[in-house]
């Protein structure tokens, strides 16, 4: 009984020590392919986002936020912009870009109604007419564009890479 006593408590503390370590250390994958659209960063390094002007970094424990002011984004605008990198250095990249205003809500809609006079189409995620997200899809292009429509939250639009699995995907078109 003793034995199987101490064989026991090796494997808990080995169990503690291995989620220890896992909980305290995020490896990012690779960095996505650089992507430039309407000359700004939609994925890429470090490197990339600090050329296009994003240099105010803040890292947290699995991730950094770089951030730039005053963007233009299809003639609309000015709007606050920012990349979020993986790992907390950035060294896994960033793989979409994200836009607001602080002090309009409605301001992003601006850029959505711009895509849409130039040909792109319109859908929307959830029921009916009515969803999470209006996006904006072009055939060719190499980006889809998404604008929350939730009343819930602030206002963005994100300009997500068509290869990103994580893009939000249409399900209903307007009425």
């Amino acid at each position: 009984m003793i034995g199987s006593h101490r064989t026991c408590s090796a494997s808990i503390g080995v169990a503690v020590a291995i989620v220890a370590m896992l909980s305290g250390c995020h490896h990012p994958g690779p960095p996505p392919p650089r992507l430039m659209f309407d000359n700004l960063p939609v994925s890429g390094t470090l490197a990339d986002a600090r050329r296009a002007g994003f240099t105010d970094c803040v890292a947290g424990p699995d991730s950094m936020r770089c951030r730039r002011r005053s963007v233009m984004f299809q003639g609309k605008g000015p709007y606050e912009a920012a990349v979020d990198l993986d790992g907390d250095d950035g060294g896994g990249g960033f793989d979409q870009l994200t836009l607001w205003h602080d002090d309009d809500q409605m301001a992003v809609q601006a850029a959505g109604d711009a895509l849409h006079m130039t040909g792109w189409k319109l859908c929307m995620t959830g029921s009916g007419t009515h969803g999470d997200y209006e996006i904006y899809t072009r055939q060719g292009s190499p980006v889809r564009v998404a604008i929350d429509i939730s009343y819930w939250s602030k206002r963005r639009l994100r300009v997500i890479p068509e290869r990103n699995p994580k893009k939000p995907l249409c399900t209903a078109t307007p009425g």
